[in-house]
């Protein structure tokens, strides 16, 4: 059988897991941000969050120093994440922008200093 012809083996992405430090900076920053919290919490070694069909992840430890990518989340409303983190005190990198590859976005860093991007696709 061709392999462009077989199906593709990989349905969907269950989770991501971050690092964090501090899991209460960490869990305080996604409840903010409106993440429901599934399991865990400030004093948990390891905690989930509802991410769409997903789930985000925080897993307590020593967060290695460097660049390690970044997780990116559809969201409904772009401006009002944004603001919404604002509001509550944290400080995204970016402000709100239509992207050429047809994307509204931000980026934000977690308090352990991951990367994430809340982003909408354009109609």
């Amino acid at each position: 059988m061709d392999p462009a012809e077989r199906p593709e083996p990989i349905e969907s992405l269950s989770a991501v897991t971050l690092v964090t430090a501090d899991m209460a900076a960490s869990v305080a920053f996604y409840q903010a941000l409106g993440f429901h919290l599934l399991y865990g919490g400030p004093d948990a070694d390891f905690t989930s969050f509802r991410a769409g069909p997903g789930f985000l992840n925080l897993q307590a430890g020593e967060v290695p120093d460097g660049l390690w990518g970044r997780a990116i989340f559809w969201v409904d409303d772009v401006d009002a994440l944004y603001d919404r983190a604002r509001a509550a005190g944290y400080e995204p990198t970016t402000t709100p922008a239509d992207a050429p590859w047809a994307e509204r976005y931000f980026h934000i860093h977690d308090p352990a200093g991951h990367e994430l991007s809340f982003a909408r696709p354009l109609a």
